[in-house]
């Protein structure tokens, strides 16, 4: 993989960046892999880089039925943090943190880390001694937290209003949270891949699975038949569908959940912030867009869209906290689609089919998962057997009763 440099950069400046190289191949699918991956989205692709690099596995191919990054990772808004409340989350997901702070340098490609910090705010003195077991418990599990007072919220956030219908009554904050470019992320894993030899097939949908006595031996596609010695579903939104053509169920849940941006203003807001009870969070891009969310739509869809209500709703809750931005005006609005298990914990490992993975069930945390979810994925199918880190994250938790519920560490109720 050639290296992006100060050097290169302007040299191909001075040639009116004529001689740029394809950042990827765009390859023919070949009859035959050792592993297929379903999803070139940024969980697909990390477990595809992370096989080919840690472990030598280099005949893979990453199906992607429409453009890579075009799912989720390119539908989100780039929250990067691993405050969890269960020793099993704060461990996967602090491991998945501590990726991203070194990624740009391991993948030669910015993927803008700002750990600007994520303030987490509470409105009642009831909250507050909640927030405050849960801080703890985060600590407990050696990951950063802090809680903060009402007077250093307003200092990290000078333009919050604190006495509005919800006072603020403090707050706690990962510092070493923040945001990312998710484009940068999917782009990076993607560039990598290809140079260690990864195939990565746009416009290619996943019809069936070829499965010969309980194991799966091949896809059928919609560019043909491929045969795979092992294959991995990585498709966010569309497990639950993809699991119902291996023969087996899932317990998920699939429903939008949309995001919107403001026209781009000077630096104003520096840290992400969010509140449950008001149901929003908002953070400012790298390119000075004001980026604001809150929940899930409220009915099982497909839809990469979004609409008026939830649109109108998230912006009320936002000018509760600053209604400075009231003047602002936006720019666009999405949906992605959340695949929700009802303990809001992703689904890893092995499946009741042979040789057949799934990386899924990620509601709202799959992009602050990406380098750990692909890195835990990539051993998991190389040894056959789950990483120590997604042990308890298996299908079988839920015939087993063991579950493990994070719903409050989405921020906003999911």
């Amino acid at each position: 993989m050639k290296g992006y440099s100060t050097f290169s950069l302007i040299r191909n400046a001075l040639g009116g960046h004529r001689f740029w190289k394809p950042v990827w191949r765009t390859p023919e699918p070949k009859d035959s892999y050792d592993v297929v991956i379903i999803g070139a989205g940024g969980q697909g692709l990390a477990t595809a880089y992370y096989l080919a690099r840690k472990y030598g596995i280099k005949n893979i191919a990453v199906l992607e039925k429409g453009f890579i990054g075009g799912g989720n990772t390119g539908r989100n808004t780039q929250v990067t943090r691993s405050n969890y409340f269960w020793p099993q989350s704060s461990a996967f997901f602090d491991h998945s943190l501590k990726l991203y702070e070194t990624l740009s340098l391991d993948l030669n490609f910015n993927v803008m880390l700002s750990q600007r910090g994520v303030l987490n705010l509470v409105h009642s003195h009831h909250e507050f001694e909640g927030l405050r077991r849960w801080a703890n418990a985060i600590r407990i599990n050696g990951v950063d937290t802090d809680i903060v007072t009402a007077a250093e919220v307003k200092e990290i956030v000078p333009l919050i209003n604190m006495n509005s219908r919800f006072p603020v009554h403090g707050g706690s904050i990962q510092r070493r949270g923040g945001i990312s470019r998710h484009d940068a992320v999917v782009w990076a894993y993607a560039r990598a891949a290809d140079a260690h030899g990864v195939d990565i097939i746009q416009q290619c949908e996943v019809m069936e699975f070829a499965i010969s006595n309980g194991k799966v031996t091949g896809v059928e596609t919609t560019l043909g038949k491929i045969s795979a010695n092992q294959v991995s579903i990585a498709v966010a939104g569309h497990t639950g569908v993809l699991a119902g053509k291996a023969g087996f169920r899932v317990p998920i849940t699939s429903m939008g959940l949309q995001a919107m941006v403001s026209e781009p203003i000077k630096p104003c807001l520096d840290t992400m912030l969010t509140s449950p009870v008001i149901h929003m969070y908002v953070s400012q891009s790298d390119r000075g867009e004001i980026v604001l969310g809150g929940g899930a739509d409220v009915y099982t869809s497909y839809a990469q869209r979004g609409g008026i209500p939830l649109l109108e709703e998230n912006v009320a809750a936002l000018l509760e906290l600053i209604p400075a931005f009231s003047r602002l005006r936006l720019m666009r609005q999405w949906s992605g689609i959340v695949d929700i298990t009802p303990d809001t914990t992703p689904i890893m490992g092995m499946t009741p089919v042979q040789n057949l993975y799934i990386s899924g069930g990620w509601g709202t945390g799959g992009y602050k998962a990406i380098p750990a979810g692909g890195d835990t994925m990539a051993y998991t199918i190389a040894n056959d057997e789950p990483h120590s880190l997604i042990t308890d994250f298996g299908l079988d938790r839920f015939e087993r009763g063991v579950l493990i519920d994070e719903g409050a560490a989405s921020g906003v109720s999911h």
